[in-house]
């Protein structure tokens, strides 16, 4: 409960998977979370069930509108008057036939895929990246995927895998740009992971045995392991970690 006690973290796509874990074990270690959701607030509501009341709140913002994401921060920021740490982590992966798509069906795909996952979290970090400069530091957590590095296996998510590169980029950016000024950025890169996004992108490539069968666990990545590492990392023991980006895929794709 220590490490965590005192801070205030604003968790985005906290509703389902990845984010509903983080949410949850950010909770457990005596953070108060701002649990971020678009739609479904019902998750995010049962993602941190479990966290006092003055410790939680949750928040709706359609993030495929732009001016969302900077009235979101406002709105989080707010709460307690300050945010410690910021866990980037909302994104869509939308499907399409790759470069057999009709062009109106390419284009759709990667506008809105850009906007989720890259202009919305990147109006996101610059706001928080501005507030850690006025109050002395922060830290960015920024959920990325081994797609950012190797490519994707399937052409018709491309547009998600570079949408995971740019959002890595970008944190890498502020870690090197802000690192004196007490702005710690870190990237999360998993692999497979065991949530609804991962089973239905399986289907594309098989089923959920076939991709199992070619990871070096045998198994896909938990969703607790990556919380794990965000409440690590949000404890701020790491400050020399800045920059780095975690691999977490079992082995998988070792670089």
């Amino acid at each position: 409960m220590s490490d965590l006690a005192g801070k205030t973290i604003l968790v985005t796509g906290a509703s389902k998977g990845i984010g509903a874990a983080i949410a949850a074990s950010l909770g457990r270690d005596g953070a108060s979370v701002i649990a971020h959701y678009g739609g479904d607030e019902a998750g995010a509501r049962a993602a941190v069930a479990d966290i006092p009341e003055d410790r939680k709140t949750l928040l709706q913002a359609d993030l495929s509108a732009l001016g969302n994401a900077d009235a979101l921060w406002e709105e989080a920021l707010a709460w307690k008057g300050r945010i410690d740490v910021v866990v980037n982590n909302a994104a869509i992966m939308l499907f399409s036939e790759g470069i057999d798509a009709p062009l109106d069906e390419w284009d759709e795909v990667w506008a809105r895929t850009l906007q989720v996952n890259v202009l919305a979290p990147a109006r996101l970090l610059r706001a928080a990246t501005k507030t850690f400069l006025a109050q002395g530091g922060g830290s960015i957590i920024t959920i990325s995927s081994w797609a950012a590095q190797r490519g994707v296996t399937n052409p018709g998510t491309m547009a998600y895998g570079a949408s995971k590169a740019a959002i890595r980029n970008m944190t890498q950016t502020l870690a090197r740009a802000y690192a004196r000024d007490g702005v710690l950025a870190y990237v999360i890169a998993p692999g497979v992971v065991n949530t609804r996004l991962s089973r239905e992108f399986a289907e594309t490539q098989g089923g959920v045995d076939k991709v199992s069968a070619g990871l070096a666990m045998g198994e896909w990545v938990q969703p607790e392991d990556i919380a794990e590492t965000v409440a690590f990392l949000a404890a701020g023991k790491a400050r020399h970690l800045t920059g780095a980006t975690i691999d977490i895929n079992g082995a998988s794709y070792v670089r």
